[in-house]
């Protein structure tokens, strides 16, 4: 396929299996994070996609190298979880400065070379727990939230260069992002043991969930294939979950979701 493709947080998990199925489609893959060792097979290049100054060199560099970018894949970011009430505007922000911010920098880079090539595509990786707003996880629904809405407006503003956009949203899925989660228990006494037990559901369904391997996939596909949907979840039972929660009353489906995760 020969496309030149810079990925971002490649080193594990969704971000690694990705890196893998681009190499195996034929892609040149530039992987940007901050560990000092890359994936087997791509060109790693160290640097956090929160500092603006890494990410213009990296996409300078790669221009440089390969003559063009191709598609970007926006994978980089972390999970943290507990109370509203007591987890810190400060815990906020960092996680919004990585899974949203991190993402803009990437693309305010990116977007005047896809422009003037008159080609390419940016994906974005969002999750399922934007459109389904998550009890004890709200900072990661609501950075998720604000990848998908971004997504939609960027779309547009590129669509008359011939860049695309999509937003992808995976589920649940079986890796290391379970582990390196941030979890505030504060609270945890006040609430009556909701917190730790909306987290143990969520570590539950995480770890029995979707292979890495497949997710990686699809996003290669997303990133690679001609055209592209503005927004799609990873697997039929996520696809439904987003279509239904669209359908529901707020009033209902907010219920349902409070009987999952927040009793």
């Amino acid at each position: 396929m020969n496309k030149v493709v810079l990925l971002t947080g490649g080193t594990s998990g969704i971000g690694l299996a990705t890196v893998r199925a681009l190499l195996d489609l034929g892609c040149t893959v530039y992987e940007l994070s901050r560990r000092p060792e890359g994936p087997a097979g791509a060109v790693h290049i160290q640097g956090s996609v929160t500092d603006e100054a890494a990410v213009a060199a990296a996409v300078e560099r790669i221009v440089s190298e390969a003559g063009r970018l191709d598609a970007v894949v926006n994978n980089a970011g972390f999970g943290i979880s507990g109370a509203i009430e007591f987890s810190t505007a400060e815990e906020a922000r960092r996680l919004f400065d990585v899974d949203f911010f991190g993402m803009v920098n990437v693309n305010r880079a990116v977007i005047p070379v896809l422009r003037r090539q008159g080609a390419g595509r940016i994906v974005n990786i969002s999750s399922v727990a934007a459109p389904v707003a998550i009890p004890f996880q709200a900072y990661y629904s609501a950075a998720k939230s604000a990848v998908s809405s971004y997504s939609l407006a960027l779309a547009n503003e590129l669509r008359p260069y011939g860049v695309t956009v999509c937003a992808v949203m995976p589920g649940d899925i079986r890796t290391g992002f379970t582990a390196a989660r941030e979890k505030n228990r504060a609270g945890d006494e006040e609430y009556g043991g909701r917190i730790a037990r909306s987290v143990a559901v969520m570590e539950h369904d995480e770890q029995n969930g979707m292979d890495p391997a497949v997710a990686g996939r699809f996003i290669a596909r997303v990133a690679t294939r001609r055209g592209c949907k503005p927004l799609v979840a990873i697997g039929l039972k996520y696809k439904f979950f987003c279509v239904l929660i669209r359908l529901l009353p707020v009033r209902l489906s907010t219920w349902i979701v409070g009987l999952i995760y927040a009793k």
